[in-house]
Order: structure tokens, then C-alpha cells, then sequence
């Protein structure tokens, strides 16, 4: 989100941890938020066409503005189908989410590991409608260096005295917590050119409470519920040719972020007509009041490879020389056997 901005700089990171009030966390983002499902909604568990889904993505934010102290964030996810049939179509997914967050000249490290279940319901006897509730949670912990920080009353007269305001026995170097997510999503194949999904989730259900200050740990300072909502088309123009419009908004504590885009996806080769077909893909989106973002790959034989870089349009845009990050994505998707995907095809797997 557009606030994490304020935990690059470390005396507002230190500042919140002192402060006699509340302060609130933010969860991480990705440009490619399509290449983290299990981030985006618990419900996109195992919400595609294969058998195992496995995704990774790393990325590395504001190197311009903090240098060596850049942001970088990787995630990896593997998700599968685990019960099928239960009634007529309907099936139970499971899946596995990593993260890690790295920042600022104090190591501020975010890591978290959550397992997710999700239950899809198809509607009709078309198979065409899918109405799907997932559920998240698991272990989250966030680890700083002190060492590392610097206090204003270390420099007197221009000369640094270190180990003054930094020596504080009371402040602890970790905190760990777990967490509860939920979603729901809604998927129709509307024709065969043709199909969309919807989703919303609320995250931090339990709403964690985090603080390095041991002895106030019990205010509230934890993770605010953030809420988020998706919105995906694919449309084919064509044999081919194929546009992917999307939207995600997603709201915690006072910040809000919105992004809006499409990727235009061409397929190549003569089995273009199978999943697993030969494409090259681009796409171009806006993260409102923060960034333009790019985004570009291939995919082939099931693997998709990505990238993207973002071109910050906020109001750090001077410091950054409108640097903003770079991401890289690879995914995998075991493909169904043949009888099985004659049987079943999940309706417009967008994220």
C-alpha cells in the first residue's frame, strides 16, 4: 500500500514504536497482484484449471530513495484441489503462503506463513457458475534491529554519540502473533469468448496486536482488518488474441490503494487453442495517486514468467527520480489429465 512509504524513513519508524499513543502496521503489495492469489483472497485457492499451482515473486521497492535499505518482499504459494466431487462438481483447496519483508536501515523484517482452505460451489448444471468461501490463517512475526537505528539526541554539536537513546531495555526486537483472513469470490464463464469474477476478503480478522514496547504491549498498536475487493474479465478477441481488464482496491487503518489495468495476451504457435499454448503477454496499469506500472512475460508448456516496474508518480516522485520498484513472477500450473478437463473447466480463473 501507498503507506508503506513511511516505514523506509527509520526515524518514523522509531518514532512509532515510542510514541505513548497507537500506531498501525500495513501488510505488504505486490504490482503483480495476480501472481500472489493466496495474498489477494483466500478464495483463489485453488480457483484455476490444473492440479498444483506453485508461484513466486520478488520484488525490490525504492533502492532510488533508501539505497542498501530497499524494500524487498518475496512471496511463494502452492495450492491444489484436495477433495473432489463432494456433491456433483463441487470440490475442497488447500494451500500453502510464504512471505518476507525486508526494510530500512533497521532490518525491519515482516514474515509470515499461512495456510488456506477454500470450498467451491458450482451453481446450475452448466458448470459454467462457481460461488466460492475460503478461509486463512496462520503465523506472523516482525523482527528489528536496533543496533541499527539512530536517535537525535546521539548527535550533539554535529558529533555522534552513539548508545544514548537506543539503550532502551524495555523495547523488545520482536513480536509474533497469528492471524485470520477470509474471502469470497463469485466466477461465470458468460460465454465462450467471455467470463469474469468478483471477490472480497477482510484480512486481520483477530485484528493482532503488535508492539515492540514490552511494557505497553497489550495497547493498540496491532494490525488493522484490511478489506479488499477484485475485479476480472477475460475477453477473447479472436483465436488468439485475448484482453484481461482487472481492478483491486484494497483499505487498512487510514490508507487506501486502487489499481486498475489490462493485460493484452496473445497466443502463438498452431496448439494455440490448448492451456498449456505458447504466449507472450504486456500489461499496463495505474496504482492511483502513487504510480504507472508495467508488466510484461511469456508463458509456456504451463510456466508463466513475468516482470514488472513501477513509475511512481506520488509525492516522493522527487526523491525517487520516479523510481518506484521491480518485480519478477514465475508460476507453474500441473496441467489435468485429458478426461478430467473434458469434464470440468473452472469458470474465468482471472487471479
Amino acid at each position: 500500500m501507498k503507506c508503506r512509504i513511511t516505514f523506509a524513513s527509520v526515524g518514523l519508524i522509531a518514532a512509532a514504536m515510542l510514541n505513548s499513543g497507537s500506531a498501525q502496521a500495513q501488510d505488504v503489495h505486490f504490482t503483480q497482484f495476480d501472481a500472489s492469489p493466496l495474498l489477494l483472497n483466500p478464495a483463489n485457492t485453488g480457483a484455476f484449471n490444473g492440479e498444483v499451482r506453485a508461484s513466486a515473486i520478488y520484488r525490490d521497492q525504492w533502492r532510488s530513495v533508501t539505497g542498501a535499505s530497499a524494500f524487498k518482499t518475496y512471496g511463494v504459494s502452492v495450492d491444489m484441489p484436495i477433495i473432489r466431487d463432494i456433491s456433483v462438481d463441487d470440490y475442497l483447496a488447500g494451500g500453502l503462503q510464504l512471505y518476507n519483508d525486508r526494510a530500512g536501515d533497521g532490518n525491519l523484517n515482516n514474515f509470515s506463513a499461512l495456510l488456506s482452505v477454500a470450498y467451491h460451489k458450482f451453481l446450475g448444471q452448466d458448470g459454467k457458475k462457481v460461488l466460492t468461501v475460503g478461509l486463512q490463517g496462520g503465523y506472523s512475526s516482525k523482527n528489528l534491529d536496533l543496533s541499527k537505528l539512530y536517535f537525535g539526541d546521539e548527535f550533539q554539536e554535529g558529533i555522534s554519540y552513539p548508545g544514548t537513546s537506543a539503550e532502551f531495555g524495555w523495547l523488545g526486537n520482536k513480536t509474533n502473533n497469528y492471524v485470520i483472513n477470509g474471502g469470497i469470490s463469485y466466477a461465470q464463464a458468460v460465454s465462450e469468448k467471455f467470463g469474469f469474477t468478483i471477490g472480497a476478503g477482510v484480512n486481520n480478522i483477530n485484528q493482532p496486536l503488535e508492539s515492540f514496547d514490552r511494557r505497553n504491549a497489550t495497547r493498540d498498536v496491532g494490525l488493522g482488518m484490511r478489506y479488499t475487493g477484485q475485479l476480472g474479465a477475460i475477453i477473447g478477441v479472436g483465436d488468439r488474441f485475448t484482453l484481461k481488464p482487472a481492478a483491486f482496491v484494497q483499505s487498512q487503518s487510514t490508507a487506501m490503494e486502487i489499481v486498475a489495468g489490462n493485460e493484452f495476451h496473445y497466443r502463438m504457435g498452431e496448439e494455440f487453442d490448448v492451456p498449456t499454448a505458447t504466449a507472450v503477454f504486456a500489461g499496463v496499469w495505474y496504482r492511483f495517486d502513487d504510480a504507472i506500472m508495467v508488466t510484461a512475460g511469456l508463458e509456456f508448456k504451463g510456466f508463466r514468467v513475468g516482470v514488472g516496474y513501477d513509475y511512481n508518480t506520488s509525492d516522493l516522485k522527487s526523491a525517487s527520480n520516479n523510481n518506484g520498484g521491480f518485480e519478477i513472477s514465475l508460476r507453474y500450473i500441473a496441467p489435468s489429465p485429458i478426461d478430467f478437463a473434458r469434464k470440468l473447466l473452472y469458470p474465468c480463473g482471472r487471479f
